[in-house]
């Protein structure tokens, strides 16, 4: 009897659960109304659920009663939500709709004119190792920069020359916060590099135009350079090298890291033993010392310091056409000083803050002849800016900028003086719209001010970004883009305006599988370029009358994976740009505007010797000059530039390294332009000279040692 009880009260209970189930059923569909399968459907907080079908269709049984929540969930969407209340029997839902959730893992990007090198998810173009181990780059990032599409190689100055523009219209800033004087005084036609080691920095971006409006003051280009991080580990490091020698030492910790650095070079045992072209009564020296320090903060912030001081000079002859004898002396001595802060944070609602400030002084002392003249200059720059993620598909960025720049020139001897006084203020904004993960629009607003010019601006920008598919993009960026003309042009007249140009690019970009292509199209217009009479050494009368364009292509392909252990890179760029600039009546090319560029770099590292050989040739048309002996401006040019570049580098030990390059290694006699005498001789000709290479090539042996308790850290941890 108990036995057939129990029976009973199991079959009745059975009854009831079967009678409280619940079938739930539906279809996923995405934004556009297609059938979404693999997206996971349960009633929350509980494990009832299942995964929609191949048709996006699903259907479970649930023993839940009453009101519950129905969540359904995908990678990529935004999770839905919807109430339903289980009363046994069916329940259709209908057709259920997930939202396209934007985040850094499926939003496009937008890379019209910018190569990146920071993010490993955007196109990666070059790294501080590509840098180093670049051989026609000798370690100089302008160096490594000029392989790259929208680039010019002008041998006899070695500052970056970026689609038609001169070295002037780029901007060079470091975390974010402007650097004046980024590169080294130069005179005579001797080429300088930029003041700062690529192992400072873990990133690179370099805009070829088109590039946000969080950056101005440049016409052509911003080259962004981000500091490291946290150091891992203490360790010193110590350099070898033909031209000189260094250390830096860096002590770290958990939460902060300081690295301290020395250098000193002098070129005068180099040149001893390898002949010169130039006629050096003393040859190029100086020093460096410079501290960078990290710090993490509490609730995620950072805080960055950078100081550096160097100094350093040259002392020679320079021929003068048509006159016997060794020429002109020119000496030259430089001290800089450059130093910033800066601080980041993540804050409550979604907002990012930034600011720092950056300062900057560079003093030339050069004696021309028996003429002495002193040249200082001096920009404080501080920034700050909130960026503020309203959703996952728009973003603001607003900031405000104050530059303050002086400038005097001086004869001391003559107790003679000019200078300038400005200050700039300027205020802008950048939205990113994400219609899709595949369609970004980018809005921006830059304004500005002078007290100098007592001029008002304002530049409007705008880019777009499709994803065509998951390894490639096409995307257009068109703006305005101010800049106020160079010191030594200010000096002589304050009232001089900014120069502007504007700038339309299309861009398509393919990456998959170690594989890089990237073609772009652009077109800049020049408008109040600055004209003089006279020549450089005798500027009168400067105005704001000049005009010209700059229009082209750029092709560059990268492969790292299809020959093992090899990477490579090809650059093709054509640029089309005329100009009225400076003394020219007319628009002509630039002499730093070659037609054609050409670059190859090959890399290769070989594992049973532990070595890595390098490969660079660099070639363009040649150079543009003005021949007085013919009509017409700009009527002549030199015949083509090329540079055959090699590079070896070998890891005896894993905390040794030993590095050898070579340039121009076929030793061409390559020549950027001629100077010419004054006035004919009794032929009625224009006598000439050359401007050449300082020598035949350049030959560059270092050994870099590595002190730490990790035996098989070197100075490779660090790029």
């Amino acid at each position: 009897m108990s036995t057939r009880l129990i029976l009973f009260f199991f079959l009745l209970m059975s009854q009831h659960v079967a009678l409280t189930q619940t079938t739930i059923s539906g279809i996923i569909l995405d934004h556009k109304g297609k059938e979404l399968p693999g997206a996971n459907i349960m009633i929350k907080g509980s494990y009832d659920g299942t995964t929609a079908d191949i048709s996006g269709k699903f259907s479970f049984e649930t023993s839940k009663e009453g009101f519950q929540i129905l969540l359904i969930k995908m990678m990529g969407f935004k999770a839905v939500e919807t109430v339903i209340e289980c009363t046994g029997g069916e329940i259709e839902v209908g057709n259920l709709t997930l939202k396209e959730e934007i985040t850094d893992m499926n939003a496009v990007t937008i890379s019209a004119g910018a190569l990146e090198a920071s993010d490993e998810n955007k196109a990666v173009v070059l790294r501080p190792l590509d840098i180093v181990t670049t051989p026609s780059a000798m370690g100089d990032i302008t160096g490594a920069l000029q392989t790259l599409p929208g680039t010019s190689t002008v041998g006899n100055d070695g500052r970056l020359f970026v689609r038609g523009g001169d070295a002037s219209e780029v901007g060079i800033y470091i975390d974010g916060l402007f650097v004046g004087n980024a590169y080294g005084s130069r005179v005579a036609n001797v080429p300088t590099r930029t003041r700062f080691n690529p192992n400072l920095f873990k990133g690179t971006f370099f805009s070829t135009g088109g590039y946000s409006a969080e950056f101005g003051q440049a016409l052509s280009s911003a080259l962004a350079l981000s500091t490291k991080d946290l150091s891992v580990r203490n360790q010193g490091d110590l350099s070898i090298m033909s031209v000189g020698g260094g250390y830096s030492h860096t002590f770290s910790s958990e939460k902060q890291s300081i690295t301290a650095s020395a250098n000193y070079f002098d070129l005068g045992p180099y040149q001893s033993l390898i002949n010169q072209n130039f006629d050096f009564e003393s040859p190029a020296n100086g020093w460096d010392f410079e501290v960078a320090s990290q710090k993490k903060l509490s609730k995620g912030g950072h805080l960055k310091a950078l100081f550096r001081t160097e100094g350093g000079g040259m002392e020679l002859w320079q021929p003068v056409p048509g006159v016997e004898g060794r020429g002109v002396r020119i000496k030259l001595n430089n001290d800089y000083t450059y130093g910033q802060a800066n601080w980041s944070n993540f804050l409550s609602n979604d907002w990012t803050m930034f600011g720092g400030v950056s300062y900057s002084r560079n003093v030339d002392n050069i004696l021309y002849d028996s003429l002495k003249i002193k040249n200082t200059g001096e920009t404080l720059h501080a920034k700050t800016y909130g960026i503020k993620d309203f959703s996952d598909r728009i973003s603001m960025k607003l900031g405000l900028e104050f530059f303050r720049q002086n400038y005097s020139e001086a004869l001391p001897n003559e107790n003679l003086q000019r200078n300038f006084k400005d200050n700039r203020i300027f205020a802008y904004t950048e939205w990113d719209w994400y219609l899709s993960s595949k369609l970004v629009f980018r809005t921006g607003l830059r304004a500005g001010s002078s007290d100098l010019s007592s001029q008002l601006w304002a530049d409007p920008r705008v880019s777009f970004a499709f994803q065509i598919s998951d390894a490639s993009k096409v995307s257009l960026a068109a703006g305005t883009f101010n800049q106020m003309p160079v010191e030594n042009f200010r000096v002589l007249n304050p009232n001089l305006a900014n120069s502007e140009a504007k700038h339309l690019i299309a861009n398509y970009f393919f990456q998959k599988e170690g594989r890089t292509f990237r073609a772009e199209a652009f077109y800049k217009g020049y408008n109040n370029l600055v004209t003089f009479d006279g020549n450089q050494m005798d500027m009168s009368n400067l105005q704001n009358e000049g005009e010209g364009y700059a229009q082209g292509l750029d092709i560059f392909f990268r492969d790292q994976s299809t020959i093992r252990n090899t990477d490579y890179w090809v650059t093709y760029s054509f640029v089309d740009s005329k100009r009225q600039f400076d003394q020219f009546e007319t628009q002509v090319q630039p002499s730093f505007a070659p037609r054609h560029n050409f670059s190859l770099v090959i890399k290769h590292f070989i594992t049973n010797l532990n070595s890595q050989i390098g490969f660079s040739f660099t070639a363009n048309d040649g150079y543009t000059y003005t021949d007085p002996n013919l009509n017409g401006e700009m009527n002549s040019k030199t015949k083509s530039f090329q540079n055959l570049s090699l590079s070896w580098s070998y890891l005896p030990k894993p905390n040794l390294i030993i590095h050898l390059a070579c340039t121009n290694v076929l030793g061409r006699e390559n020549v950027f332009g001629y100077s010419f005498s004054q006035t004919p001789n009794e032929d009625g000709v224009y006598v000439s000279l050359p401007s050449g290479q300082v020598a035949p090539r350049f030959l560059f042996l270092g050994v870099f040692l590595t002190l730490s308790k990790d035996k098989t850290a070197n100075q490779l941890n660090n790029l």
